[in-house]
């Protein structure tokens, strides 16, 4: 079953239902098309045990917000499945599931978007299909030893899966220690592979950390607003985790419960892998951004009347590394049975056969307006502002993307062409 719609949105995660929410407001008529069910990456990729990073009152769509009985919580994956489903049913989002979309190409003013259930023709496109689509995994991995199994964190579900003995995570980043953690905790030897990271601590002066950058307004910067946009967008996620306790998980913590660090992966010669030796730079440059962002959290509390109502300022412990940390491992000798590659991800773009992607395969655009006529981006990483990739992101974007799409509506088309499309 297909047609013609003024917009087609690719993809019914919390963001394409945000659009939708905000093009029903604009009585923009359109189709959500999901592959999967709605919220499917949340559903199906994500491990077992993982919970939001951000608190429960931070969880909030347009219209809609947390309203259970634990705002300070950090919800489970089945809950946010629960939290997206039920937004996208209170909407009202004419969402097509189990729909596949296998090509976009301009067609005349518009687009035709195929799927595996027919073609729909459209004015307008919004891409919200995700930016953590594909695990991006370093070309390395293709010369480890073969009785060595490698599992991306898309394919990580518990340490069930891992064979008896040691692993190896690479990556620190949230997923990295999060999964280092974990895995130490299921009785395996776990030495942890440290790049360029985000140090952070769960609780700042007695609130969360999210509180002082939500309410300072941090989570708020505007993408035309940082001088190095492409670097602040390859900014890794903070070293974060939700628990009930809020504790701290950094590699301090790690160091304590036994997981050993070692610096980047460098690559693999002669059976070895090869570590580089930038551990203590790199530690000590997260800990140096680490304090100016607590800097700035004291000169806003201190200008805007709310240290009163905090607790004091404080520092924390720089990160402890070895003074000659390991170098090289020999992967021969069955120390590591295990790699788990925690090493980020990349939007899929294959069936988008419009000429916006660079030479790199990422999207041109400007604040989620793609370098094509009528056509949007949402939930991409410092899309619009620092904020974006996240649930409470997605409000402030879809409905300035919105606007514009209606502005492009009213500027281009008078009325959608309401044909059935071959």
């Amino acid at each position: 079953m297909a047609g013609a719609v003024t917009t087609v949105v690719i993809g019914a995660g919390h963001a394409g239902l945000a659009v939708s929410r905000c093009l029903t407001e604009l009585c923009i008529d359109h189709v959500v098309l999901e592959r999967g069910e709605v919220a499917n990456s949340w559903a199906n990729e994500r491990w077992d045990s993982l919970r939001l990073l951000t608190p429960n009152w931070q969880s909030r769509l347009p219209g809609f917000a947390y309203d259970g009985a634990n705002p300070d919580g950090f919800m489970t994956m089945p809950e946010v499945v629960g939290f997206i489903r039920r937004y996208g049913n209170l909407t009202g989002a004419p969402v097509r599931t189990g729909t596949t979309v296998t090509s976009v190409r301009q067609e005349g003013d518009g687009y035709r978007v195929v799927t595996d259930r027919g073609t729909w023709r459209c004015r307008t496109v919004v891409l919200a299909s995700g930016a953590f689509n594909v695990p991006v995994v370093p070309a390395l991995s293709e010369h480890l030893p073969a009785d060595v199994r490698s599992f991306t964190a898309m394919d990580y579900r518990n340490p069930d899966q891992l064979a008896d003995g040691g692993v190896l995570v690479v990556g620190a980043s949230a997923t990295g220690v999060q999964l280092a953690d974990e895995i130490h905790r299921s009785g395996r030897p776990v030495t942890l592979a440290v790049g360029e990271h985000v140090r952070m601590p769960r609780v700042y002066r007695g609130r969360d950390i999210q509180w002082w950058m939500d309410a300072a307004g941090i989570l708020d910067q505007r993408y035309d607003e940082v001088d190095d946009l492409n670097r602040a967008r390859r900014v890794p996620s903070p070293q974060l985790v939700g628990t009930p306790e809020r504790i701290d998980l950094n590699l301090n913590t790690l160091t304590d419960r036994g997981v050993r660090l070692v610096g980047r992966v460098a690559g693999v010669r002669d059976g070895k892998l090869m570590f580089s030796g930038s551990l203590c730079n790199n530690c000590a440059l997260a800990d140096l951004k680490m304090n100016r962002l607590l800097d700035a959290i004291d000169e806003w509390a201190a200008a805007s009347g709310r240290a009163e109502d905090a607790e004091a300022p404080e520092r924390f412990e720089p990160t402890r590394v070895e003074k000659a940390p390991l170098l090289n491992l020999d992967l021969g000798r069955g120390e590591i049975r295990s790699v788990v590659w925690a090493t980020g991800f990349r939007p899929d773009y294959g069936w988008l056969h419009v000429p916006v992607l660079d030479r790199k395969g990422r999207l041109r655009h400007e604040g989620g307006v793609v370098d094509a006529p009528g056509m949007y981006a949402m939930g991409l990483t410092f899309m619009r502002r620092r904020k974006s990739s996240f649930i409470h992101g997605a409000e402030d974007d879809a409905r300035e993307l919105c606007t514009h799409l209606k502005q492009y509506l009213d500027e281009h088309h008078q009325q959608p062409s309401l044909h059935v499309a071959g």
